[in-house]
């Protein structure tokens, strides 16, 4: 999958949207393949949760560009892969 996405991506036909696949992400994340990352914190309280980079060996280091609060508490945050 991910030299698919490699190949899209050279071929700078447009953005590419990924919504909700942590897997997906992760294995993408491994490739270096996600250059923006837009995260929706809902503030619920689950007890147990997986991590957005569960079985990346190096995760990317991201710096905060954006942020926005919605009136219903729910926050997005916008980063930038920062290497």
């Amino acid at each position: 999958m991910a030299e698919e996405v490699r190949k899209l991506k050279e071929s700078g036909d447009g953005d590419i949207t990924i919504l909700g696949s942590g897997s997906i992400v992760a294995q993408l994340a491994a490739a270096g393949l996600i250059d923006d990352y837009q995260v929706i914190v809902n503030p619920v309280v689950l007890g147990k949760g997986r991590t957005m980079f569960e079985g990346v060996e190096d995760p990317p280091n991201l710096k905060l560009e954006n942020t926005r609060t919605f009136k219903n508490g729910n926050v997005l945050l916008s980063y930038s892969r920062a290497n």
